[in-house]
């Protein structure tokens, strides 16, 4: 990405905080994080997955999921990948 790319994604997002636009930031941080890892992991780029499942796991218990029911899938959501996780590092080969 170049460096005026960088410059026209702050001015957007600026731009939507603004006006009060929720458009480009209709799904949470979590939700785009684990989307991130699952990516990672198509990729077979574990080192990339790994780091992505620690910023999740950090974020979920530095804070939590207020509602019982979104805390609950949050945390299965994370379990599940770990064990994707997990599964790609030790596939027989």
């Amino acid at each position: 990405m170049s460096e005026f790319a960088d410059e026209d994604l702050g001015a957007t997002e600026g731009r939507d905080r603004a006006t009060g636009s929720g458009a480009r930031h209709g799904r949470r941080l979590s939700d785009k994080i684990l989307v991130a890892f699952h990516h990672a992991c198509d990729a077979q780029d574990l080192m990339v997955a790994e780091q992505l499942l620690k910023t999740l796991e950090s974020m979920l218990t530095r804070r939590g999921v207020p509602p019982e029911q979104n805390r609950r899938r949050a945390l299965e959501s994370l379990v599940a990948a770990h064990e994707r996780l997990w599964h790609l590092r030790h596939r027989e080969k």
